[in-house]
């Protein structure tokens, strides 16, 4: 299988490392986080341990003994399976001076890994990962990376129905093994029926009691299933923007899937044909091109969206700074600039706002408002550094 080079995600982690004793990235299951991290330890002599190895060396038992010894770069797969080591971890991160420095990959989130949080807490830094992105694919490859997603099985697959296979063999091994491991216990049916609901609202509000009047149960339990599956990467939260714009301002956050392709297996989406006829065409547009904005930007934690009552809106909002930049998603020929696009550069003192539609060209349409293909964000979004233009 052809290997796709990933060197930003590369300089990432090599930064993470020099200023910080653990470095933990982040993403799901399948995303190539082990490829990656074999490989940048091979260049570098690292110490190598997968916790999803039963023959592995690193044991709670004797996980004191084996580590302290080590020099240079100490890498851990599947971290999340060994919450027990984080407080050790803590202990060796605080070495003056320390010998070692510690790569930590992980399939879930601090928040759904016990402890994790806690018990590192100014002692690590996050690098979030997922699957390919554009700008790793290749613009050339766009339709295939949208219809199939990133995670690299399913991208690289022979084919279209191979490919919608093996999603479909992740949904339900996410289901029925991955989150039992995390000590999560939900029924996988009830969280497949709940996963298959959520391709239905992709891209729109949450609604808690309106999903879980349909799945029959309590609106706790619908977000607690939401809350699962985001700690997971499988499902993003964009939350809303606040500010004293004399508004009425939407309050709920946003629900996407964070890989179109699975998105695409859950609504029965199986070709570029399939999709260019689906109802759901312009939300999976919005998502996927929304996600490849906010991972080229590294602004997962500087997205948001805005929305009045009024009816204005903005797909994405990235505040950096005292900057802000606006996205909207137009799966069209040629985007035209609207009410609201005004209406949020004034409410939001907006830099620029790029309308981000599937064309060839770069179309200056208003004062700060500009139509720009998708395969060329690279013009306003550095691929190394992620700042904005």
């Amino acid at each position: 299988m052809l290997l796709i080079p990933r060197p930003a995600l590369e300089e990432r982690i090599s930064a993470s490392l020099r200023t910080s004793p653990v470095t933990l990235l982040l993403g799901p299951r399948q995303c190539g986080k082990t490829t990656l991290a074999r490989k940048f330890a091979a260049k570098r002599g690292a110490a190598y341990f997968d916790l999803e190895d039963p023959e592995t060396e690193l044991r709670p038992e004797s996980a004191a003994l084996t580590l302290r010894g080590l020099r240079g770069l100490v890498v851990i797969d599947e971290c999340q399976r060994e919450p027990a080591l984080f407080p050790l971890l803590r202990v060796l991160a605080d070495r003056k001076p320390g010998p070692a420095r510690f790569l930590l990959l992980g399939s879930a989130s601090p928040e759904l890994v016990r402890g994790a949080s806690e018990s590192l807490a100014g002692r690590v830094r996050h690098v979030d990962m997922s699957g390919f992105g554009l700008e790793e694919a290749g613009p050339e490859h766009l339709d295939p990376l949208w219809l199939r997603g990133g995670f690299p099985r399913s991208f690289k697959a022979p084919s279209d129905a191979e490919s919608f296979r093996w999603r479909l063999e992740f949904v339900r091994t996410h289901l029925e093994r991955d989150l039992p491991q995390l000590g999560l216990r939900i029924p996988a049916p009830a969280l497949r029926r709940f996963w298959g609901m959520l391709a239905h609202v992709h891209g729109q509000h949450w609604n808690a009691s309106e999903l879980a009047r349909s799945m029959g149960t309590q609106e706790d339990t619908a977000r607690r299933y939401l809350d699962v599956l985001t700690g997971s990467f499988m499902m993003r939260q964009l939350q809303p923007w606040f500010e004293n714009t004399g508004k009425r301002l939407v309050k709920a956050p946003k629900v996407y899937f964070r890989d179109s392709g699975l998105l695409h297996a859950l609504l029965g989406i199986r070709t570029r044909r399939d999709l260019g006829r689906h109802p759901k065409l312009g939300f999976s547009w919005e998502g996927f091109a929304l996600e490849q904005v906010i991972r080229l930007a590294g602004a997962e934690h500087e997205s948001f969206f805005y929305g009045t009552h009024g009816g204005a809106e903005l797909d994405l909002l990235i505040v950096r700074g005292s900057r802000r930049f606006g996205f909207e998603f137009k799966f069209a020929d040629a985007p035209q600039p609207t009410r609201s696009m005004h209406e949020v550069i004034k409410d939001l003192s907006l830099d620029h706002l790029w309308a981000i539609y599937p064309g060839s060209r770069v179309i200056p349409l208003r004062e700060r408002i500009t139509a720009l293909p998708l395969t060329q964000l690279e013009r306003v979004i550095h691929p190394r550094t992620g700042r904005i233009r």
